[in-house]
């Protein structure tokens, strides 16, 4: 199996905007936990709905988190990964909300109020694309308005 390449921080960028569902890593007073989330992004920030006492209600704010996306396709022996790292906060301005729900509001699968916005200003914004002879824009997931 050939090493892993590295993805252009534009095309990281693009690949993260075109998701919808990805996983948190977050460290907790008891240990680490990686929690699986829909995202939206505005700006340069991934934003996320929760309960304010779920994991990551009750332990994101203020704390560094990685965020990851991905796609494989096994029978092909390739995929990529996009990591986006950095600190979480607690969205609470009326105009900042309102921004984010014109520009794409996030919408959880899960059921249950999720009323805390988080948001995740990426500082480090990194990706792989594994297996030889492709390019990972050619396997952009469909967004789909929900």
């Amino acid at each position: 199996m050939e090493e892993p390449f590295d993805i252009a921080a534009q095309e990281c960028r693009d690949l993260l905007s075109a998701g919808l569902v990805g996983r948190v890593a977050l460290c907790t007073p008891v240990g680490p936990h990686i929690v699986p989330v829909n995202y939206a992004v505005v700006d340069d920030s991934i934003v996320l709905r929760t309960s304010p006492y779920s994991v990551l209600g009750s332990h994101a704010r203020g704390a560094a988190l990685a965020v990851e996306i991905d796609q494989f396709d096994y029978d092909r022996q390739r995929g990529w990964s996009v990591v986006a790292r950095g600190r979480a906060e607690a969205v609470t301005g009326a105009e900042e909300l309102d921004h984010i729900r014109k520009v794409w509001e996030p919408r959880a699968w899960a059921a249950g109020q999720r009323n805390l916005y988080l948001r995740v200003r990426w500082s480090e914004l990194t990706g792989r694309r594994l297996g030889p002879g492709w390019h990972p824009a050619d396997a952009l997931p469909v967004r789909r308005a929900i």
